[in-house]
């Protein structure tokens, strides 16, 4: 069964963000609000993880899993960002905007696409999201909450705990969600390429 775990949207309690910290740490695979859509996210290196979230969207092996992010400091981390690139996504974040870029050596290789050797990345601008992300001090492995089948996210906590509970370990709530998830711009190629036309606006990147 889940654990449920209700946040204020714009003060949220600095206690119960370390639990869900720490859950995360310890293997735990969590549902979380962004600032497009709810989102799954687990560990960095949680191969458990990564298998769950395939498993729960029925995902194959060339899906790009996203590196959630802090800060542009720590993603530059784990992508390659060359000068050009530096200043079209500075521009873009924080946003719901998701970018496609070769990896670096930090990256697992269970998350890289298996030809291209690239990962997703982003900053959410998301109260809960960024205190998430700072008390944590990683990034958070995820995927858009968007189950097989279904055109849209689900919005609602509640409705999700309901829903997963016994295939994911928690649930985040500070308060309905979007339902258009990011725009995914890939800049592998050094060029921007539309991917997904989502909740950021692409006319910087047309």
């Amino acid at each position: 069964m889940a654990r449920y775990f209700d946040i204020h949207p714009d003060n949220p309690q600095p206690r119960t963000i370390g639990q869900v910290a720490e859950s995360i740490r310890d293997g735990a695979l969590v549902v979380y609000p962004t600032d497009s859509c709810f989102a799954l996210g687990c560990r960095l290196g949680s191969r458990d993880g990564i298998d769950r979230i395939r498993a729960i969207r029925h995902l194959d092996d060339r899906h790009h899993f996203t590196l959630v992010c802090r800060d542009f400091a720590q993603l530059g981390q784990f992508v390659h960002v060359d000068k050009d690139v530096f200043r079209a996504i500075k521009a873009s974040t924080p946003g719901s905007y998701t970018f496609i870029l070769p990896a670096t050596r930090e990256v697992p290789r269970k998350l890289l696409h298996p030809k291209k050797k690239t990962v997703g990345v982003r900053i959410p601008d998301h109260v809960v999201a960024q205190a998430l992300l700072n008390e944590l001090g990683e990034p958070i492995l995820s995927s858009t909450l968007l189950l097989p089948g279904e055109e849209e996210p689900m919005t609602q906590g509640w409705e999700i705990k309901e829903r997963l509970d016994h295939v994911v370990d928690a649930v985040v709530d500070s308060g309905d969600c979007g339902t258009e998830p990011t725009t995914v711009i890939d800049f592998s190629a050094g060029e921007p390429e539309i991917v997904r036309k989502g909740a950021g606006d692409t006319s910087r990147f047309e």
